[in-house]
């Protein structure tokens, strides 16, 4: 027989994820998994166990494993059809709370698992938020997760801007893909394991980042601004990029680990 805690002590795994999955198997939280720590595994229970222990193990995330992620104080549901919400990009969603006017209009591009616009718009009830992806299973995740949070997302299927109506935003931001072609990250952690047409552009970085900044000016309302996560070395050549469009106030922000992770522009 196996119990929790014989489990627990026998992890291959540090002990924080095998809890993590302990809890997602047996469906208990963090507490029951300590007061019950000589409940007894049913075969079916311990076999699914010791499946997702051993796909850990080879490295597959977490939180593909569990199914969520929590990112700025909420839990998100995701799946390998979308990125893995990184606490870097809470900056980006700080900014967005930040410059967005009140009861205006934002949008976000490439929104994947919804992160991102969802908890935009679940700390700024007044706004009227959007958010668009080329994939539609990414899309259902991101309706999954506002249904989840009592968010009204208007979602929409577009290549960037191209499928989107014609109309105006006061605040677009988007965490594009800027991994550049044949990164040897992309063949590391967590990386491995991801959507590959949401980490790299399969060209320089910065292709994806050109299409934002050069097409904002038609979606964006003047005065608006444009937030644009980016990679550890790109802030320079994204700036140089805002600057060839009509954008003032440009400048780069830092991340937790004192990165320059955001640059953006306002629209004159």
């Amino acid at each position: 027989m196996h119990s929790i805690a014989s489990l627990l002590a026998a992890a291959q795994i540090p002990l924080l994820e095998a809890r993590m999955l302990l809890m997602v198997v047996l469906n208990k939280s963090r507490i029951q998994l300590i007061t019950q720590f000589d409940y007894q595994l049913t075969q079916t229970e311990l076999e699914v166990y010791q499946q997702l222990e051993q796909r850990r193990v080879l490295g597959e995330p977490i939180a593909y494993l569990t199914g969520q992620r929590e990112f700025y104080g909420l839990n998100f549901r995701v799946t390998p059809d979308v990125l893995i919400p990184r606490p870097d990009t809470e900056l980006l969603v700080e900014l967005a709370l930040h410059y967005a006017p009140q009861h205006s209009t934002l949008l976000d591009l490439g929104t994947g698992s919804g992160a991102i616009a969802v908890t935009i718009a679940y700390q700024r009830r007044d706004l009227q938020v959007w958010a668009s992806d080329i994939s539609d299973a990414a899309l259902a995740v991101a309706q999954q997760n506002a249904f989840d949070h009592h968010c009204t997302i208007t979602f929409t299927r577009s290549d960037w801007y191209a499928q989107l109506p014609q109309r105006r935003w006061q605040t677009i931001v988007s965490n594009p893909p800027y991994i550049k072609q044949h990164d040897a990250h992309l063949g590391q952690g967590d990386l491995r394991f991801e959507p590959i047409n949401a980490l790299t552009d399969h060209a320089d970085g910065l292709s994806a980042c050109r299409q934002l900044i050069t097409g904002a000016a038609a979606r964006l309302s003047a005065g608006g601004w444009l937030l644009i996560e980016h990679g550890y070395d790109q802030a320079a050549p994204v700036r140089e990029l805002l600057a060839q469009q009509p954008f003032e106030q440009i400048q780069s922000w830092r991340d937790i680990a004192g990165i320059e992770r955001v640059s953006g522009g306002k629209l004159t």
